[in-house]
């Protein structure tokens, strides 16, 4: 059995039992400790070599518990590490090795402290092509979606994780009729949210010290996950939808 980079074995995703599932009842087994994902978001990982279900005859994905341990693996590596698909992949399939690995790091250090680099961690990044593939979308859709301002591409015109996460969400609202203008009102909320983050942060990201710097990006993390979860809370109370 893997072991988690940071935190237990199985940390919140335990499979009902030891038979193969469907790609919902993982989607639900996940989303607890990743509320985000997304079932274009597993498609995608399993693309890029990271999961390997098993195919039914008539091609539908079954995935064993194995299975779902490592995808909590990858998304747990990308969340908490900034780590590439590719750094992950190897990584993980090392440690399936016995092989004994140390966690990969993306930073770099200067006099034995961290440096932060100007625009932050390292993270994920895929093109164009792979991020149509992802989302399961055209080009003219994806020109709609930068329009309104729901996904942007980086100066170099690849796009970040988080970029692929907004674009599988949108994809998916699309299926129940929400087109990308209805979107904007949610896109200025989360504006909003992060400005009240970054009020609070802001003292920390001005120090001197890049020890305080770094605890700046771990508050900012920690800080939007909790308006994440307050926001969905909110929005369930809005519509009287209440968790079993």
């Amino acid at each position: 059995m893997l072991q988690t980079p940071s935190g237990g074995a199985g940390h919140g995703i335990a499979a009902a039992d030891s038979g193969l599932m469907s790609i919902g009842t993982v989607l639900n087994a996940l989303r607890d400790e990743f509320p985000e994902v997304t079932i274009s978001k597993i498609r995608f990982l399993e693309s890029e070599g990271l999961i390997e279900p098993q195919r039914t005859p008539s091609g539908y994905r079954k995935f064993s518990p194995e299975d779902v341990e490592r995808l909590g693996h990858v998304l747990r590596m990308q969340r908490d590490h900034y780590l590439p698909l590719k750094v992950i992949r190897e990584y993980l399939d090392a440690m399936e090795r016995g092989e004994a690995v140390p966690l990969p790091t993306v930073g770099r250090q200067r006099d034995g402290e961290p440096v932060l680099e100007p625009e932050g961690p390292t993270a994920v990044r895929i093109g164009r092509s792979e991020l149509l593939a992802a989302a399961e979308i055209g080009d003219e859709e994806l020109e709609e979606w930068q329009s309104y301002g729901l996904v942007a591409p980086l100066p170099d015109g690849a796009y970040d994780a988080e970029t692929v996460t907004v674009a599988a969400l949108v994809a998916e609202l699309g299926r129940f009729g929400i087109e990308p203008r209805h979107l904007r009102v949610m896109k200025a909320a989360a504006e909003r949210e992060a400005d009240l983050v970054d009020q609070v942060v802001a003292p920390l990201k001005r120090h001197r010290n890049p020890q305080t710097r770094a605890l700046a990006e771990a508050r900012s993390k920690e800080l939007s996950g909790l308006t994440v979860k307050l926001h969905a809370a909110l929005v369930r109370i809005a519509l009287g939808v209440r968790q079993p």
